[in-house]
């Protein structure tokens, strides 16, 4: 079973920058659609941030583009988000998730144990 562990979030305040890191067991790096969740308590499903498919194309969601920056390290097995300019409202816990194909299928993807990102002054 691939596993995920997410590391890299905080508190920040706001225009500042994070990077969050997913450790990807078992090679699944060269072989998985990666992406990046979110979901805050208000929140009754995780939002789709941003996806990366084995081919290197992205995709982000409209409230991040410019500002987050997806990508995979193959030879380290690992996937990033780069976040600038964070806003408040980003703050939420973010989740690494993969699945064989893009778009990821919330309901059976593999997901992380999520990280916390907390963007206030």
């Amino acid at each position: 079973q691939v596993q995920l562990v997410e590391s890299g979030g905080g508190s920040v305040q706001p225009g500042g920058s994070l990077r969050l890191s997913c450790a990807v067991s078992d090679d699944a790096v060269n072989r998985y659609c990666l992406g990046w969740f979110r979901q805050s308590p208000a929140e009754k499903e995780r939002e789709s941030v941003a996806q990366i498919k084995l081919d290197g194309t992205t995709a982000y969601a409209n409230s991040v583009k410019g500002r987050f920056t997806i990508s995979r390290d193959n030879a380290e097995n690992t996937l990033y988000l780069e976040m600038n300019s964070l806003k408040p409202e980003d703050t939420a816990m973010y989740y690494c998730g993969a699945y064989h194909t893009c778009p990821i299928i919330r309901s059976r993807a593999i997901w992380g144990q999520g990280t916390q990102v907390t963007v206030s002054s």
